[in-house]
């Protein structure tokens, strides 16, 4: 916070002035930190330890990124705020940036992105400036202050315009993982960023429109002003697949976030080895929603209803529960719908009850040690054996998929008996060891163990991607948030799946979410106009109805369709991608990626595999189409457009393959192609 009395002679010192305070307040913050002394004032080596993890923690939090800045905007107040923003004062100046700096003296020097005092850097407008007279844009080379850019929101005379910094910055080329976009949020996207903890937010954005941006620093903002129920609770971001991860995996550590879970759902659900795959068919009928009826009817099949009473001696005395006193106990506990291993935890102690009644009955004053020793006798351990089985949900999975007559009794009007012989195993298994399990099997296994035993529910969760996800995934990833809320991020064109969703409303149902709320992107900030405009006519045949992606980019970009004659032409035109600045992504059917790996090693082009970090050296990447969902170049050579599709299934996944790899282009595009163009472009 300063007065806003600029130097008139030189703004662009003084501001850089500020930055280098900045940059030493925040230093010395990291230093405090490091001179912590905590060994009188922890009472064991466990807290000790605790302390000392919390401490590494925060002065990772403190680091100062060189090339990061840490301020990117500034605000300008014109009048004291009301009592509700008394962090506003007349005159006063808020530098905006990643995270909270402040003086020797306390004083704040630059304000946390999303503090309350800085939405109006990305909500403020010549409509509704919000009491803002001066919004300032920074920009940076490496860390270097470089230049600012002034808009006089409050100035009538003012003509409202792009800022250019804010067209530099979207459009600036990318070398490493994926960036924070806290400089150039968007009112849309901010509105999303910080809807509250308590609701469910599905966003539906297509290529470009920010959704994993947003999704991910609506984490960090809910971590900003939850930070307390969140740190009990937990945070997890699941995303498609490990490369997705790998490149996502800065942009909460650059905002000082550290404690945030990363995982695919195949992780959440690995009670198994997954060594086997299913055919598209007896996958989609595993990830049918139907499953979980069938799963629970085999579960309390186990259940049996008992037809001889439990006697428990106790000395001398004998204490007999009647079987229709028994039967009784086992309706209440099933008419209670609790977990499988829940009420047969609780059924010992409630016949141990029936015992202690009687025995209060017969004039003795037992108490709950009595109680707890009847549970534990052998006749009531056995009875509880016998009436409600301890179950294996592997074990149980496995006899579902081997075992036609239990298949059968258990989906009886529920699956067709085609669909029961889809996915039927042809051969017998021995054991759940040997089981060649799949995917879709270990979502079957996870469901059965939420049957059994509650599944720990998280504060908030953000899946990415989620077109993509079967109905039994989504309930896998519905139970680890069933007591918090979501954040739902995908784009109905791009699901490539058999079981891809059909709709939002559809997901949410299924991930027990029913009332989550909606949004739509459609302004995009990544891909240039005429690569969103040829990849969007594939739309109409992959999702007819779902509005085209508008570029907000001033930048056209760079487009070309080349006939070419075989791979030298291709690795040639890499080459000549690489005289340009920044990433370049040569993305092709997964069956042409050992070819072109030959070209490019023969011709001496180095080149990453999806996931790993480019770097100036080695900006290249060979990607097979399967893997292209989520990551961005700011160049991409597409190889063969046809190929991708052929190697999908069936057409429509094909081109909605197709329309994944036309859109991972920042910059600039060239499509390569020796057969001919799929008629849908055109």
């Amino acid at each position: 916070m300063s007065t806003p009395v600029d130097d008139p002679l030189d703004p662009l010192s003084r501001e850089r002035s500020h930055l280098a305070g900045s940059r030493a307040a925040l230093r010395a913050m990291r230093e405090d930190v490091e001179s912590l002394d905590i060994s009188d004032v922890t009472a064991n080596w466990v807290n000790a330890e605790v302390l000392a993890r919390q401490i590494d923690d925060r002065i990772k939090a403190l680091a100062d990124l060189s090339d990061t800045p840490l301020f990117f905007g500034r605000l300008d107040y014109l009048h004291a705020p009301g009592a509700e923003q008394a962090e506003g004062a007349e005159g006063e100046r808020f530098y905006i940036g990643r995270r909270h700096v402040h003086d020797a003296e306390g004083d704040p020097m630059v304000i946390d992105w999303r503090a309350p005092v800085s939405q109006p850097f990305y909500r403020a407008s010549k409509k509704d400036p919000l009491d803002i007279g001066l919004r300032r844009r920074f920009g940076y080379t490496g860390g270097d202050l470089t230049a600012y850019e002034d808009e006089h929101l409050s100035d009538p005379a003012e003509a409202a315009r792009t800022s250019k910094l804010l067209q530099q910055e979207i459009e600036r080329p990318r070398v490493g993982p994926m960036r924070d976009i806290v400089a150039t949020i968007q009112p849309e996207q901010d509105e999303i960023v910080r809807s509250g903890l308590g609701g469910t937010v599905c966003v539906q954005g297509g290529p470009g429109t920010g959704k994993t941006a947003v999704g991910l620093h609506r984490v960090a903002y809910l971590l900003y002003a939850h930070r307390e129920r969140l740190a009990r609770t937990g945070t997890l971001v699941i995303g498609p697949n490990k490369s997705f991860l790998h490149y996502i995996e800065q942009v909460l550590p650059a905002l000082g976030e550290l404690s945030v879970r990363q995982a695919t759902v195949d992780d959440l659900v690995a009670h198994v080895e997954v060594r086997g795959a299913d055919g598209s068919t007896a996958a989609v009928v595993k990830g049918d929603a139907r499953m979980a009826e069938v799963l629970r009817r085999a579960v309390y099949a186990h259940v049996s209803m008992p037809t001889e009473p439990v006697v428990v001696v106790r000395g001398s005395r004998r204490w007999r529960v009647p079987a229709h006193e028994l039967e009784e106990t086992v309706r209440e506990l099933l008419d209670r719908d609790i977990r499988y291993g829940a009420a047969r935890e609780a059924l010992p102690q409630r016949i141990a009850h029936a015992v202690l009644v009687q025995m209060e009955r017969s004039g003795e004053a037992p108490d709950d040690r009595v109680q707890d020793a009847v549970a534990r006798n052998s006749a009531v351990k056995a009875a509880v054996k016998a009436i409600w089985p301890p179950v294996d949900p592997a074990k149980l999975v496995l006899r579902l998929l081997t075992d036609a007559d239990f298949l059968a009794e258990h989906a009886a009007g529920i699956l067709s008996e085609d669909e029961r012989k889809t996915i039927l195993w042809a051969k017998p298994v021995r054991s759940v060891k040997s089981a060649k399990w799949s995917a879709a099997d270990a979502v079957l296994i996870d469901e059965v163990n939420d049957l059994v035993s509650r599944t720990a529910s998280l504060g908030h969760v953000v899946l990415d991607e989620a077109q993509d996800l079967s109905p039994m995934q989504y309930r896998a990833v519905g139970r680890r948030c069933t007591t918090g809320s979501a954040t739902i991020l995908g784009d109905l064109a791009q699901g490539t799946t058999p079981w891809a969703t059909r709709s939002w409303d559809e997901a949410l149902a299924h991930l027990g979410k029913s009332e989550g709320v909606i949004e739509e992107l459609t302004a995009g900030f990544r891909v240039p106009t005429d690569v969103i405009a040829y990849a969007s006519r594939l739309l109409p045949h992959i999702a007819p109805g779902l509005a085209p992606v508008a570029s907000i980019r001033e930048n056209p970009g760079f487009f070309d369709v080349r006939e070419v004659s075989g791979t030298t032409e291709v690795v040639s035109a890499c080459g000549e991608l690489l005289r340009q600045e920044g990433s370049i992504g040569l993305i092709a059917a997964d069956a042409r990626i050992p070819a072109l790996a030959e070209a490019l090693t023969e011709a001496g082009l180095t080149y990453l595999a999806p996931g790993e970090e480019t770097t100036r050296q080695t900006r290249l990447t060979l990607v097979p189409a399967s893997l292209a969902k989520g990551l961005e170049y700011d160049y991409v050579l597409l190889d063969e457009p046809q190929a991708v599709v052929d190697g999908e299934p069936d057409e429509r996944t094909g081109l909605r393959r197709l329309y994944v790899a036309l859109t991972r282009a920042v910059s600039g595009l060239v499509v390569v192609h020796g057969a001919g163009l799929p008629v849908q472009l055109g």
